[in-house]
């Protein structure tokens, strides 16, 4: 029995702007906690951008987006999604007005889209706040954020209306749990931050992405909003009660911020853990009507399922996308320590559409992998990543799968469809396109795009609206 997907299904490809532009100090834009975090997020940030941040560079796509967004229009893109990168369009932050440079390329951005058909899918914060709101105000700690950041919508919403239909909040907000300083431009050093101080951000973020769904809906009623989660599905180790409870806890820390999102109350369980670790979030008149402005749909980034375990003795760690968990021991690792599993990309699907009843976008999955660059038969550099195309193939079986169990689906863009600096490593040699990018970690390389043998599959798996997949 062949998948099927229903018309008008968006395939596409998803990039971020910090991973992939470069141009970090053209045209007026400003410094990003980005251009100081040459390691990602496993190292030290710097004072000021340094050579080694291969971000400064990235791609190249600021001045080769045209090249590369003609690729994915021969691959068949219905939807390209990326993000704005804010200080482009408020350099520091906190200004009166915008940079219209910085406007202008976007503009360009996306009627280079347009041209071939393709619907911008686009994120306001994707891990790139304006380091000056960072190290001046202490990033999300500080109410002040609020306001910054209904200015950038509402400069972009409006710039932009007709020419983005589809709008993304914040890039995985639930990861602020774990990297603090990447997702919510938080400059205090993780160890000494809070929990108070945390969840205090974390409601900040929570308003002012409600203060943009409200704000976007009377610019443009015709735009459709979402929030964009970080799924790590987690299952119990083994059936002992206490292995559920533990993955039931660790599950409630990610559902909060999609609970928020579609329901626009704090759920029970959460004000548990708020009066058990001393925590009192502090709401200010109207935040309560705001948080009910809640999302069209629900996008989410899918890459590994995690185990939860009550003995800490038999917590033996994995590694994951920022959250790690005990080792599943039925489950195959990537190279870079990631389990594969695919059957956790339905489960998922199942278990946001049974708890939100709201649509649902799957906005990254992807493998990284250490590709090579060979020569082709006809003589052009590509690459043979047949383990890319099973690993995709099997994720989207699964997402046909969860579509026959009745879920509704909007679309798919696979993370990295062309080779990008890599968020959590800052590696370019961790590759996850349908391109590749000849750039390497030494900063050597000519910048030229090759289609790989995955961006073919990719693009018959498109033609054929999913029947090409293979079970």
């Amino acid at each position: 029995m062949s998948v099927q997907f229903p018309e008008g299904f968006l395939w596409g490809g998803a990039v971020a702007a910090n991973q992939c532009e470069g141009a970090y100090n053209e045209d007026g834009k400003g410094w990003s906690t980005q251009d100081v975090a040459p390691q990602g997020i496993k190292g030290p940030i710097t004072e000021v951008p340094t050579e080694d941040n291969m971000k400064l560079v990235g791609i190249d796509f600021y001045h080769r987006y045209k090249e590369d967004i003609r690729l994915f229009a021969e691959m068949g893109f219905k939807v390209f999604r990326t993000s704005i990168a804010w200080s482009r369009i408020f350099p520091n932050g906190d200004e009166l007005e915008p940079n219209e440079k910085g406007l202008q390329f976007y503009d360009d951005l996306f009627d280079e889209c347009h041209k071939y058909g393709i619907e911008p899918l686009v994120t306001l914060s994707h891990y790139e706040t304006p380091l000056h709101l960072s190290k001046q105000y202490n990033g999300w700690v500080n109410r002040d954020l609020i306001g910054f950041y209904e200015r950038y919508a509402r400069t972009v919403f409006t710039r932009y209306t007709g020419k983005v239909k589809y709008w993304l909040t914040f890039n995985e907000i639930n990861s602020i749990l774990h990297e603090p300083f990447m997702s919510g431009g938080i400059y205090t050093p993780k160890e000494q931050l809070s929990k108070q101080d945390l969840y205090q951000a974390i409601h900040h973020e929570l308003v002012a992405s409600a203060s943009a769904v409200k704000i976007g809906h009377e610019i443009d009623p015709e735009a459709k909003i979402g929030c964009m989660i970080l799924s790590m599905p987690t299952y119990p180790l083994t059936p002992n009660p206490d292995d559920v409870i533990a993955a039931m806890k660790s599950e409630h820390m990610n559902y909060f911020f999609g609970d928020v999102h579609a329901r626009g109350v704090y759920p029970g369980y959460m004000k548990r853990y708020f009066r058990e670790n001393g925590i009192e979030i502090h709401m200010e008149p109207g935040d309560a009507e705001i948080l009910k402005h809640t999302v069209d749909f629900i996008s989410f980034s899918y890459y590994v399922s995690i185990c939860e375990t009550g003995d800490d003795s038999r917590r033996n760690q994995t590694e994951g996308n920022l959250f790690s968990g005990a080792a599943n021991p039925y489950l195959e690792a990537s190279e870079w320590g990631w389990q594969i599993d695919p059957q956790g990309l339905r489960y998922v699907l199942n278990m946001f559409y049974d708890r939100y009843q709201k649509p649902l976008f799957i906005v990254e999955n992807g493998l990284g992998a250490k590709d090579v660059l060979i020569t082709g038969e006809d003589g052009v550099p590509t690459v043979n990543d047949d383990y890319r195309i099973k690993y995709l193939n099997d994720h989207l079986v699964q997402v046909g799968e969860a579509i026959e169990d009745g879920i509704e689906v909007m679309g798919y863009t696979s993370w990295g469809c062309i080779d990008l600096v890599s968020a959590s490593t800052a590696e370019l040699s961790k590759r996850y396109g349908f391109i590749y990018v000849d750039r390497h970690d030494d900063n050597t390389g000519t910048l030229e795009r090759y289609r790989k043998k995955s961006f073919y599959w990719y693009k018959d798996v498109i033609a054929t609206n999913g029947q090409s997949l293979q079970r």
